[in-house]
C-alpha cells in the first residue's frame, strides 16, 4: 500500500522518475527479493538506479520495500550532480564529462538531465547491441554509461534500516527527501 500511495503523491508531474537506493545486504533474503534486486541492478549496498513508474517496477518495489528506499520526485539538479560526481561512470571506469555528452548532440550534462526528467529521454544508458535512439541529431541516451550508480554511505549516517521512513527509519518511500539523501551519498 505504501508504494502506491508514495507513487500517487509523485504523479502530479507527467513523467515521474523514481530513484531507488539499496540499503541492506543479502543476508536472510528470499529468492524472490534477490531476483528483484538483480533485475533492478541493485547488486550491492548503496547502489542506486533511476527507474520510471511502469507497473512491473512498482511490483518489484513492493517486493523489495524492506531492503531499499526510494522517492519519486528526483529533480534535474540532483540527477546532474549524480551523473557528474558519482554515478556518471562510463565502461572502463572513465568519468562522464560534458565533452562526452557533446559528441552525442547535447550541450552539457545539465541539458541531458533536464531532458530525462522532463520525459524527452526515456533511458539514461544506451543498450550495448542495439541501434541508439536518435531525434534532432541527438542520441536519446548516453552510450557506454553504466545503468546504475555506486554511492558512498551517507554522511551523517542513517537513522536505521529496520524501520520505514515514516516510522523514523530509512526504508521505503521517502518522497522528495530522496534528493537530500542522494546528495549526502555523493
Amino acid at each position: 500500500m505504501q508504494v502506491q500511495e508514495g507513487i500517487q503523491q509523485g504523479k502530479n508531474t507527467l513523467y515521474t522518475r523514481i530513484a531507488v537506493i539499496r540499503l541492506k545486504g543479502l543476508a536472510d533474503t528470499s529468492p524472490e527479493v534477490e531476483r528483484a534486486l538483480e533485475i533492478l541492478r541493485l547488486r550491492r549496498r548503496y547502489a542506486c538506479v533511476i527507474i520510471d513508474e511502469r507497473p512491473a517496477y512498482l511490483g518489484m518495489l513492493k517486493t523489495i520495500k524492506d531492503w531499499v528506499t526510494w522517492g519519486g520526485e528526483v529533480d534535474a539538479d540532483t540527477l546532474t550532480e549524480l551523473l557528474r560526481r558519482r554515478g556518471g561512470r562510463l565502461v572502463g571506469d572513465k568519468p562522464l564529462t560534458d565533452d562526452w555528452i557533446k559528441k552525442y548532440g547535447w550541450s552539457s550534462i545539465d541539458e541531458f538531465a533536464l531532458a530525462y526528467i522532463m520525459g524527452e529521454v526515456n533511458q539514461l544508458a544506451c543498450p550495448d547491441n542495439k541501434p541508439w535512439p536518435k531525434a534532432d541529431n541527438k542520441v536519446l541516451c548516453i552510450p557506454k554509461l553504466k545503468p546504475f550508480f555506486r554511492l558512498h554511505p551517507p554522511s551523517g549516517g542513517l537513522r536505521g534500516i529496520k524501520k520505514s521512513y515514516n516510522e523514523g527509519g530509512d526504508l521505503g518511500y521517502r518522497g522528495i527527501a530522496i534528493n537530500e539523501l542522494i546528495l549526502r551519498m555523493l
